[in-house]
């Protein structure tokens, strides 16, 4: 990602020096492929297609041909069709529609699309700075995060994107999609104090208790193998639920290490509900028994929904 998006900048740079070497479009040769394209949007038409061919030709003067000039539409209808682009085809199409798509909101929607949270979201942004400066940097900050989480982090904090604050990670890690899973178990795991904030920021509030656990396991990956760690999430987890549904607990009569038994037997039973070398899977009746055995305070069809929601859904820690 990094390296496609330097050689873009750097294929722009080049081109603003005049060069017109043979590795890049002619100017005959983008108007061969604009014809191509052109030909292509009659086909859909004659297909029952949108006619949104014509509605787009009326902006252009006989004397232009191939694509539409962005220009020459309203901005907002430019910065809509700019709007569905990805970082690399924005920075592809800066080289033709250099003011348009170097826009600040189409480079800071970007952002916040990939990285919700970030510490210098809320701060007065630095003299130069740009969001497609900043787009580039936490690019690069998560590359190297998922080759090693520490030096990761700390190239975040040395841009001043993250402060040094366990609940500013926490945000960051709950708010981002694109940290490698395995890595960030490990620096959960070495880093417990941003793994408390974290936690804190799910509600389970009115969820029931397996999709609450599927959610968590979403943001939060179980180990493969149980362990301390696991007993530390599946507790972290317990008092969390428990938090966020007081009256629920109250009337279930639950307590957060009731909680956490059931946690443990959900997760048992996905293993043997899933797992292709369990045979003999367990019923419904067993897994009501072996549970109220454990949590005798627990009503039977309470279990029973647990059950049929693990039968029907599927694992909670998939």
């Amino acid at each position: 990602m990094g390296q496609g998006l330097w050689r873009v900048a750097r294929n722009q740079q080049l081109q603003q020096q005049g060069y017109s070497g043979p590795g890049y479009l002619t100017r005959e040769h983008g108007r061969r492929v604009a014809a191509n394209v052109s030909n292509t949007s009659h086909r859909k038409q004659a297909q029952g297609g949108i006619d949104i061919y014509h509605l787009l030709k009326t902006r252009k003067s006989k004397e232009q041909e191939g694509f539409i000039n962005l220009e020459m539409l309203p901005p907002e209808l430019s910065f809509t069709i700019l709007s569905y682009l990805n970082a690399t085809d924005l920075c592809l199409a800066s080289c033709v529609w250099q003011d348009l798509a170097n826009d600040e909101l189409l480079w800071q929607g970007l952002c916040k699309s990939t990285w919700g949270h970030c510490s210098i979201y809320n701060k007065n942004p630095p003299l130069g700075f740009s969001f497609r400066k900043l787009y580039m940097q936490l690019d690069e900050g998560s590359l190297t995060f998922n080759a090693n989480p520490d030096e990761g982090v700390n190239y975040f904090m040395s841009k001043g994107i993250l402060d040094d604050s366990p609940k500013e990670i926490a945000k960051f890690i709950f708010c981002t999609r694109t940290l490698n899973w395995k890595k960030l178990r490990i620096y959960l795991d070495e880093r417990r104090d941003v793994l408390d904030d974290l936690v804190t920021l799910h509600n389970f509030r009115n969820q029931f208790l397996p999709n609450a656990l599927r959610e968590f396991f979403r943001h939060i990956h179980a180990p493969e193998e149980r362990g301390e760690y696991l007993e530390t999430l599946i507790t972290k987890f317990s008092h969390r639920f428990c938090a966020c549904n007081p009256d629920l607990m109250r009337e279930l009569g639950l307590s957060p290490d009731a909680v956490y038994v059931l946690c443990y037997s959900l997760i048992l039973l996905s293993i043997d509900l899933t797992s292709p070398h369990v045979k003999n899977k367990m019923s419904k009746r067993e897994f009501i028994r072996n549970t109220r055995r454990a949590a005798q305070n627990i009503s039977e069809d309470f279990v029973g929904h647990l059950y049929d929601n693990i039968y029907l859904i599927g694992h909670v820690a998939a």
